[in-house]
Formats: structure tokens, C-alpha cells, sequence
């Protein structure tokens, strides 16, 4: 007898098949909602972006424009550049943060989508709004933590390389190559294979912050334990989702790619003979705004698609270990039947 099946995936252990249908099955059943809060958030970044943009260039359009105008021979002072400089770092800074925000936000409705996809229940985009939102800092320290922790081995990477390029450029005034060489290869040896260990370790977190309410410690405590005797598959799985997501929004990338270098060259046109680095960055405006967009259609992709695979691995890990499914079983025969769903 086949387990029941009232959502997107059977409730029973799961098969690779199971995994990658169920989340493009998620994609399209409650596309409304992922789509619209996807739209939202990376909108609404967009948004306050372009807006401290506009702030930004109201501060310092004088000193700008006085730089733009210079030609090739003649060096900006410094009082025009330092202006610029500090509004171009107050744009990067929100940028960063909008878009983190933005993306804890994807992290904590992909699982709370789940929770009502593998049901087969109905949910709305407010319902869900909600109780993503209300689990964003939870999953913004979770990924915060987790980033920090595999930053270690592979700061420790990084450190081993340029030992490497050190030992290189001393060899002249007496540096010992061989040593150098050794240490950069060993130091990458071995941290990079600890870093993949502790991306996979905890890579359920954000997931059980949202299923289980966990705190962000807790969470990475949790994604330990459901990970432990399936790292390996959840390796590949996992890998093989990130593949094609990329896949995915390299294709989409190609039209951006294509309509940013028509507007390059359009810009270039306006250039004059002899134009100045500024001149040329201001001309190029079209192309970097259109590969802009690309790029974060494409993020999107990439914060969606492995996280429906992440999030339908930690239900499939506590059905094998923790015998979820007959729960999962009764919480849907409860629920009202799932919203009529084809052409």
C-alpha cells in the first residue's frame, strides 16, 4: 500500500525524485505566495536602494559633475572624491543590508510555505507573511552564525594561499618557497574540506527555525542531529539542487547579458575622444543597472529552489528518524482539502 500523499511529497522517506518534484511542485501550487513575497522583499530592496541612490547623489551631484567634467589630465582633489567615496559607501552598506534582510526573509517562507505544501493545505500570502516574519531574525542569526562558523577554516584557506604568494615574492631576498608552498597547500587541504562538513552540518537550520520555533543556536544544534548518518546524500542532494539552480539563472542572465551590452554600447556613443574614468563609469550606467536586475532575478532563483530542497530534506530526515510521517498523516486528514490546482 503506497503512503498517503495530501501535499507535494508522500509521507514516507523520500526519494530523490520525491525531493526535486515536490519542490517544483511547491513552485507551482503556491506560486502566488512564494512569487509574490520573493517580489516584495527584493522589490521593496530595490526600492530602498534607488532611494538612498537619489539621496545620495542629491548630497554630492556638485562634486560629481565637477569630476565628470575633468579630462584625462586633469586629478580630481580631494575634497570632491572623499564626498563621493563616503555616498557610495553609504549606498553599498544599505544595499547589503536590504538584500540580507531580504533573503532571511526567502529562507523563512520557503519552510513556512512547506509546512502547509506538504499538508496540501490552502494558505494565503498574508498568512504566510506573517509567520515568515515574525521568524526573520531567528533565520537571520542562524545564517549569520553559520556563515561565521564556516568562515573560519576557510579564512584559514585564504591565509594558507597568500603565505603561498608571500613565499613567492621573497624567494629573491632569501624566502624558503618550499615551505611557504607546503603551508598554503596544507592550510587548504586542510580547512576547505572542513568547511563543506560544517555547510552541510547545519545547513537545516533555517528550517527547523521555522518548523520548531528554535532559536538560532538551538536550530544549528537541531540541523546537527537530523544530519548526522545521511551527510553524504544530503551532500549531493544538496549540490545537485544548487547545480540547477544555477543552471537556471544563467539562462535567465543571457537576455539581461545581451540587452546590457545594446545599452553599453549606446552609452559609449556619448563618450567623447578622450573621456575620463568617471566619464566612462557614468556612460556604462545602462549596462550595470540591466546586469543589476539579471542578477537579482537570478538570486532569487538561487534563494528559492535549494531551500524547498533543504527544507523538504529536514521533513524527510525527521520521518527516517523520528517516524514524522503517521503525525504528518493525521495534521492533514484534519485539515480542509487543498485548493483545486491545473488548467
Amino acid at each position: 500500500m503506497p503512503p498517503p500523499k495530501p501535499g507535494v511529497i508522500p509521507l514516507a522517506p523520500l526519494k530523490l525524485g520525491d525531493i526535486l518534484g515536490g519542490a517544483l511542485s511547491t513552485m507551482g501550487r503556491y506560486w502566488k505566495q512564494l512569487f509574490g513575497i520573493g517580489a516584495a522583499v527584493y522589490g521593496g530592496a530595490v526600492v530602498l536602494m534607488a532611494a538612498t541612490a537619489l539621496i545620495a547623489y542629491s548630497a554630492v551631484s556638485d562634486q560629481l559633475h565637477t569630476v565628470i567634467s575633468l579630462s584625462a589630465e586633469e586629478d580630481p582633489r580631494s575634497s570632491e572624491v572623499v564626498p563621493i567615496v563616503v555616498a557610495l559607501g553609504v549606498v553599498w552598506l544599505v544595499a547589503v543590508i536590504a538584500f540580507a534582510v531580504a533573503t532571511a526573509m526567502m529562507y523563512a517562507t520557503v519552510p513556512a510555505i512547506l509546512q502547509e505544501a506538504v499538508l496540501g493545505r490552502p494558505t494565503t500570502f498574508s498568512f504566510i507573511w506573517r509567520r515568515a516574519w515574525a521568524r526573520v531574525p531567528a533565520v537571520f542569526g542562524t545564517v549569520v552564525l553559520t556563515f561565521l562558523v564556516a568562515m573560519v577554516p576557510t579564512v584559514l584557506m585564504v591565509v594558507g594561499f597568500f603565505a603561498l604568494i608571500i613565499g613567492s615574492i621573497t624567494l629573491e631576498y632569501g624566502g624558503n618557497l618550499a615551505v611557504w608552498t607546503a603551508l598554503g597547500f596544507l592550510g587548504a587541504l586542510a580547512t576547505a574540506p572542513l568547511a563543506i562538513w560544517l555547510w552541510v552540518k547545519f545547513c537545516l537550520a533555517p528550517s527547523a527555525v521555522v518548523f520548531e520555533g528554535q532559536s538560532p543556536v538551538a536550530a544549528l544544534r537541531r540541523s546537527a542531529q537530523l544530519v548526522r548518518g545521511d551527510w553524504w546524500r544530503i551532500l549531493g542532494i544538496t549540490l545537485l539542487a544548487l547545480g540547477m539552480a544555477y543552471v537556471a539563472s544563467y539562462v535567465i542572465q543571457i537576455p539581461f547579458s545581451f540587452l546590457g551590452m545594446f545599452s553599453g554600447m549606446i552609452g559609449g556613443t556619448t563618450l567623447d575622444e578622450d573621456p575620463n574614468p568617471a566619464a566612462i563609469a557614468f556612460a556604462m550606467s545602462g549596462y550595470l543597472v540591466i546586469m543589476a536586475l539579471g542578477q537579482l532575478i537570478s538570486q532569487f532563483i538561487a534563494a528559492t529552489f535549494p531551500q524547498l530542497v533543504t527544507g523538504l530534506l529536514y521533513v524527510d530526515r525527521r520521518m527516517r528518524t523520528e517516524n514524522l510521517g503517521p503525525a504528518l498523516a493525521e495534521a492533514a486528514a484534519a485539515a480542509p482539502p487543498p485548493p483545486p490546482y491545473g488548467p
